[in-house]
């Protein structure tokens, strides 16, 4: 009979520890680790290629059983800086980043190399730190694409305007060093301002330029937004611009099919969330993945 008992006892105190274990894994123990929750920082919400961005993550987050934090910075630096903190204190399993500024958000990167959360960058690369992927059309390539098209439009020594994205940012440096690349040789560009990627101050900074430069024939916007921007400021002042925006958003797709903005250089965010998540999956799993992750770019002209 005590043999018996033992025996049951021991038997409770098996199927106990197996118990306890169970619990510990569905409270977000190792095995939440293991299944993966995302950590994803966007620049800004307020602009319909970052809301197409976190659209391609979300969606492919539930398509393959992941959770996903997304914070927006609201093209903020500090903001992120803070919101990547919460995150890594939350105890995500990987970071995707699409940075407001490349040289502010390597502390960030930096502080999550520091934990063993590997790091994704989407879009806008970190000046420092170690990631494990970079997910990026190739915006130099997208500014020389801009720059031809001026150059086949209006021909050599056209007179034409820079609208710049947010100084900082690797998209920015990038779009603007693939403009130069062809528009230093077979262009005239006499302005060049920061309208901060936004469609606002795209408007304000283009109508200053116009009102400046009179002969200006056209405008290249380092993102659609500003294009979007600059289109207004033209026909404010009367003006016909051949304007090319950079994106591809749906705004500036109807505004080429409208005929008000000549092209924009047209790249895929959805697709690049979903190739950040894809990703990351990957890398959680201890799969190796590429460096960097081009994403097509492709120009939209009127049809």
């Amino acid at each position: 009979m005590k043999k018996l008992l033992t025996i049951i006892a021991a038997m409770v105190l098996v199927i106990g520890l197996i118990a306890g274990c169970g619990s510990s894994s569905s409270n977000g123990g190792d095995g939440d680790k293991k299944q993966g929750t995302i950590g994803f920082s966007v620049s800004t919400l307020n602009n319909p290629f970052f809301v197409s961005l976190k659209d391609g993550v979300e969606k492919q987050a539930k398509e393959l059983g992941l959770k996903v934090k997304i914070v927006d910075a609201q093209n903020d630096p500090a903001k992120q800086a803070n919101d990547v903190a919460d995150l890594l204190e939350s105890g995500v399993s990987i970071l995707i980043v699409n940075p407001v500024d490349s040289a502010a958000i390597a502390t960030s990167v930096e502080a999550a190399n520091a934990k063993n959360i590997p790091v994704i960058t989407v879009d806008r690369s970190t000046d420092n730190g170690k990631v494990v992927a970079h997910i990026a059309s190739d915006n130099v390539k997208g500014g020389e694409m801009a720059a031809q098209l001026i150059v086949d439009k209006l021909g050599n020594n056209a007179k034409v305007a820079e609208i710049e994205g947010i100084p900082g940012a690797s998209a920015t440096r990038e779009r603007g060093q693939g403009f130069h690349n062809v528009a230093d040789k077979s262009l005239d560009v006499v302005a060049k301002q920061s309208a901060d990627f936004d469609r606002t101050k795209g408007l304000n900074v283009s109508t200053n330029i116009l009102q400046a430069n009179a002969d200006v024939k056209a405008i290249f916007a380092h993102n659609d937004e500003m294009a979007l921007g600059a289109i207004q400021a033209a026909k404010s002042a009367g003006k016909q611009v051949f304007i090319v925006g950079f994106d591809g958003t749906e705004d500036a797709q109807k505004a080429v099919q409208d005929g008000t903005l000549a092209a924009t250089i047209a790249q895929q965010p959805e697709l690049m969330g979903k190739i950040a998540v894809d990703t990351a999956a990957k890398v959680i799993k201890g799969e190796q993945v590429d460096s960097k992750i081009p994403v097509e770019l492709k120009v939209v002209t009127k049809q």
